[in-house]
């Protein structure tokens, strides 16, 4: 009777494991991974930059940097969101076209169910035959963090994956 209870209890070990309040499902992340996309409009000779991001892992670090929790899905919140997005997007992804720095208008977010969408636009950028890039984010927040990079010019795609700490990445046209 013991030996048939104890396999009982290793089967089911697992799902006590994840189902207890100590580990819940969230702690057992299977990856990492930012994506961001960067596109040359040549008409509007502007750079359009989309940062996707997993919810729960930028609400995590936003916490983390400004010592204040975020809940990117409430409405009454959007503005301070908005605000706290900006900020951090700003330290941690920098863009240089031709060799000159290229601010980035924080345009706005939009939250799907499991993602965060960042819009961003670097204006008066004619032509582009060389971007530099620095891509940091969530860096704070894990070891484990991919930064997958997608860059377009002049309907050419280039794409990069910068794994930690690796914040760097070149691209030329």
């Amino acid at each position: 009777m013991k030996l048939l209870f104890g396999k009982w209890i290793l089967l089911l070990l697992p799902v006590l494991w994840i189902g207890s309040s100590a580990h819940s499902v969230k702690d057992v992340h299977p990856f990492y991974v930012s994506v961001t996309e960067i596109n040359h409009n040549a008409a509007e000779k502007s750079l359009e930059v989309v940062c996707k991001v997993f919810v729960d892992d930028m609400e995590d670090v936003l916490k983390k940097s400004f010592n204040t929790p975020v809940d990117l899905s409430q409405a009454s919140q959007q503005a301070r969101a908005q605000n706290l997005l900006n900020q951090y997007v700003q330290r941690h992804l920098q863009v240089q076209a031709n060799g000159k720095p290229v601010t980035l208008q924080f345009i706005g977010f939009e939250k799907d169910s499991e993602s965060v969408y960042c819009y961003l636009e670097g204006a008066n950028i004619a032509s582009v035959q060389k971007l530099d890039i620095t891509n940091g984010l969530l860096h704070d927040l894990t070891p484990d963090q991919i930064n997958i990079m997608h860059v377009t010019v002049g309907g050419k795609r280039q794409s990069t994956k910068l794994d930690f700490p690796a914040k760097q990445a070149h691209f030329k046209f």
